[in-house]
């Protein structure tokens, strides 16, 4: 398997679209917290459509985790120079793989607030964005009810 990354982005198969613009060129115009699934489908993928188009090339995304797991998604990105492969689905059933190179870099808060803070106050910074999961957080798993001895949530009643 083909390890995904700005050297190899060129070698694969036609049918996977790929970006078509100078990743080099692309410079921070976005913070995004919480860059899970929902984001990486939608807002990610439409920079990176405008992209494509030789549109928003100052518009690359600076994603930001602040969840213990967002870690793994800090090391995964990077090690894959902040591309990754969405697959659309389109109504005929017809599956439609492309690279993503919208992202341009990952910071994992916890580690370095002062980054993200630094990050965020840029003046070339134009949206800070987030995602939030739809039914949120500490949900006990099988009831579905709010869990009130999550660690996070007696932190922020105590």
């Amino acid at each position: 398997m083909t390890q995904l990354n700005n050297h190899n982005v060129g070698s694969l198969s036609a049918a996977v679209e790929t970006p078509t613009y100078d990743r080099q060129a692309v410079t921070p115009g976005i913070v995004h917290i919480g860059v899970g699934g929902f984001h990486r489908a939608h807002q990610a993928m439409y920079v990176d459509a405008l992209m494509n188009q030789g549109e928003a090339l100052n518009w690359g995304i600076v994603g930001v985790g602040v969840m213990p797991g967002d870690k793994r998604m800090q090391q995964a990105l990077a090690a894959q120079d902040y591309l990754y492969t969405l697959v659309v689905k389109h109504p005929d059933g017809e599956y439609q793989p492309r690279v993503i190179g919208s992202m341009v870099n990952y910071l994992f808060a916890p580690e370095d607030p002062e980054a993200v803070i630094e990050t965020m106050a840029d003046p070339a910074i134009k949206i800070v964005s987030l995602t939030v999961t739809e039914g949120g957080y500490n949900f006990h798993p099988v009831s579905g009810e709010f869990n009130l001895d999550a660690p996070q949530v007696r932190d922020d009643l105590a």
